[in-house]
């Protein structure tokens, strides 16, 4: 591990992100990594990130002069994105990741990947309008009814739900058969899956809840 936190951590990707998102993600989190070029943004708006990590193809030299080299971990292996690099190499509660939302969609699909692939770091992509976040085995979320609530499998996974307008009870999900985008939480909302890959999306100003649900 590079970086350990007692508390979250603010994970910053080279993708659309404005200062704003990394303010909003710092109310939760001191210790800020950035992945690779992310590093960038955070120099950006004035913060010297504690890690970056990734392979730093992307890493201007210019950033390089601010960032201490100690806090520059260069992990070369071209197998997996820095996204993932980043997730194995930090030990935290939960990960606050923004700039992994847009524009490149193949870089976002990798994100979403990546989400899957290191569930046992729980992490939450905070995107300009909307959260995802792996579902833990078992999720309840404080939510407003008429709260937008979308599932995404990234693998077959089915499971139940209570405070749903549609419930998953008895469904089987899969990427290439049938999903759960735009449902609707009636209050609020306890989940159980059967098996990992199964992504949720939530508005933005569900994080506070989403916290609280993955915390829990």
């Amino acid at each position: 591990m590079i970086v350990h936190s007692p508390d979250p951590i603010v994970l910053v990707g080279a993708g659309d992100v404005s200062a704003d998102d990394i303010k909003v993600a710092r109310r939760y989190g001191s210790k800020v990594v950035a992945a690779d070029g992310g590093a960038s943004h955070c120099v950006a708006a004035g913060i010297v990130p504690d890690a970056v990590i990734g392979d730093l193809d992307s890493l201007p030299g210019a950033v390089r002069e601010v960032v201490p080299e100690d806090r520059i971990h260069r992990i070369p292996e071209q197998e997996t994105t820095d996204f993932d690099k980043c997730l194995r190499s930090v030990a935290a509660p939960l990960v606050l990741a923004v700039g992994f939302a847009g524009p490149r969609l193949d870089h976002m699909l990798a994100a979403f990947n990546a989400l899957v692939r290191r569930a046992d770091t729980p992490a939450v992509v905070v995107g300009p309008s909307d959260l995802v976040f792996h579902a833990p085995p078992r999720l309840a979320l404080d939510l407003a009814a008429g709260e937008r609530l979308s599932l995404f499998p990234l693998a077959s996974v089915s499971g139940r739900s209570r405070g749903l307008l549609w419930p998953i009870d008895g469904l089987a999900l899969a990427p290439s058969r049938r999903i759960g985008t735009s449902n609707v939480a009636t209050g609020p909302v306890v989940m159980e899956f059967d098996a990992p890959g199964m992504l949720v999306i939530t508005p933005r100003a569900a994080l506070p809840a989403v916290m609280r649900g993955l915390s829990g």
